[in-house]
């Protein structure tokens, strides 16, 4: 395993536990805090970290197929991107009714987000 593919994973991995730590964190405490908006950033942050260190990698082994990861992982991303977003407006602005919604939506990105981890893994063990 290439040492650009160990950084992309543990990029991608320390996402993962990033984001979901922002996201269930947000749902368990009924609430959005600051510490929740460092951990979407983060999370955020690795993923982007992890996409393009993906992406260099495709490049140089010859491009890769666009399938449904690719799809998915950019979806993600762009949601991560404006759920952050998001998440700094309700955290300053938000009222009640925006904060129930925000916990929804949260959810829901989460999950294309780990879909899209877990076809990506997949897609890396060749079995897609």
């Amino acid at each position: 395993m290439s040492t650009e593919l160990i950084l992309a994973s543990g990029a991608m991995m320390i996402a993962l536990v990033l984001y979901s730590i922002g996201v269930f964190g947000e749902k368990l405490s009924g609430t959005i805090q600051f510490k929740h908006l460092v951990f979407f950033f983060g999370g955020l942050i690795f993923d982007t970290t992890g996409t393009t260190l993906m992406n260099q990698i495709a490049k140089g082994n010859g491009g890769s197929q666009f399938g449904l990861h690719q799809l998915t992982g950019g979806a993600a991303l762009i949601l991560m991107g404006f759920h952050f977003i998001w998440a700094i407006w309700v955290y300053k602005k938000g009222s009640d009714e925006a904060k129930e919604k925000f916990h929804k939506f949260s959810i829901g990105v989460w999950t294309l987000w780990v879909i899209s981890f877990v076809l990506g893994m997949l897609v890396g063990m060749g079995v897609l």
